[in-house]
């Protein structure tokens, strides 16, 4: 439990932990990775470009932001979504074999670890929300747009689905 960030189970933490699950053989695979570490997060970054200018038209998806000051290695390309439809968008992904996940669905202040020291004087609506809306597409260095044409499609789909039944 500790190696793994204090995990009891996906996403609930108990105590404090440490990522810790390297192996000497994922060691080795990390030693050669790291000299294309570059070309890495230039794939991704072009992997996200297309998912950007993809749907940046289609409302109500907020696009992952980014600072002006610093770049974006795209470890998740996650979504922002309205939280009445993030769930059942993942599902119908799912039926259509497109991966997608919900990283961190809870917010770090209702964790049992942080309870003793969580002491925010503030509302944290916007942790709440955000928790409740993420979605994260597959990304990867080797992805081609044709695979990613697919994704997007089923996030359109859905979308207009969605809001053909809602605005009916």
């Amino acid at each position: 439990m500790i190696a793994n960030h204090g995990q009891v189970k996906k996403y609930v933490y108990k105590v404090l932990g440490v990522n810790s699950r390297l192996d000497t053989v994922q060691v080795a695979k990390l030693d050669v990775k790291l000299k294309h570490l570059d070309e890495y997060c230039q794939a991704r970054q072009e992997v996200a470009a297309y998912y950007d200018d993809a749907f940046r038209s289609i409302r109500p998806i907020q696009t992952p932001g980014r600072s002006p000051f610093c770049t974006h290695v795209f470890h998740q390309y996650t979504l922002v979504v309205p939280p009445a439809v993030r769930d059942d968008l993942k599902d119908y992904l799912q039926g259509k074999g497109i991966p997608s996940m919900i990283y961190y669905p809870i917010p770090l202040h209702h964790q049992e670890v942080f309870r003793s020291i969580s002491r925010c004087a503030e509302d944290l609506a916007v942790s709440e929300r955000l928790c409740a809306s993420v979605i994260s597409l597959p990304i990867h260095t080797e992805m081609t747009s044709e695979v990613q044409d697919e994704i997007i499609q089923g996030v359109a789909e859905f979308l207009k689905i969605k809001y053909e039944l809602l605005c009916a």
